[in-house]
């Protein structure tokens, strides 16, 4: 960011290239809005361009940038609607379709796509503060201190939320194992 904020226009190529995908499926996971995810998407990245004067090195570039889209997030729940009350996942959108080989036989494909169903079932019914904490714990690969800074609570919250997050998808899991 400090080189594009220099005047490196590649430097922002790179960041775009480097955080489109996972800015993007957090949009999608969050809000289960393919339309809203993109609206959100671009909207983050033009505050990033917005911000590029004024840009000051407080916290990891990722960091940074996933607050402007927890924000956004949180800005449009408030105007709109809770984030619980969430569409159905469209074929395309579900978990199992990042993770499906072509080279699997069918019966394990099948069966993959049904874990990852009942996975991404689990996860749905997380509370918002938990689902968030988790995807970006999971899916980033960020840390609880990072989280925290992102949402603006305390690391302990965070900690908890993360922590309560794998408790309920462990038990969620284990009741629908149980029952099929």
């Amino acid at each position: 960011m400090l080189a594009y904020q220099a005047g490196d226009l590649s430097a922002f190529e790179q960041l775009y290239k480097k955080h489109k995908g996972p800015l993007y499926r957090y949009f999608v996971r969050q809000l289960r809005d393919n339309t809203l995810a993109e609206d959100l998407y671009q909207e983050v990245w033009g505050k990033v361009i917005k911000a590029v004067a004024t840009y000051q090195v407080s916290a990891k570039f990722t960091t940074w940038l996933y607050k402007i889209a927890h924000n956004l997030i949180i800005d449009h729940i408030r105007a709109v609607k809770p984030l619980d009350d969430t569409q159905a996942l469209g074929e395309d959108q579900t978990m199992d379709s990042f993770n499906a080989a072509s080279d699997v036989e069918p019966d394990q494909q099948l069966q993959q796509q049904q874990q990852a169903k009942m996975l991404q079932g689990c996860i749905d019914l997380l509370p918002a503060v938990q689902k968030e904490a988790f995807l970006l714990n999971v899916e980033l690969g960020l840390t609880a201190a990072a989280i925290s800074d992102i949402a603006k609570v305390t690391l302990e919250a965070t900690k908890s939320r993360i922590r309560y997050a794998y408790q309920s998808i462990k038990l969620c899991v284990s009741q629908k194992t149980q029952e099929a």
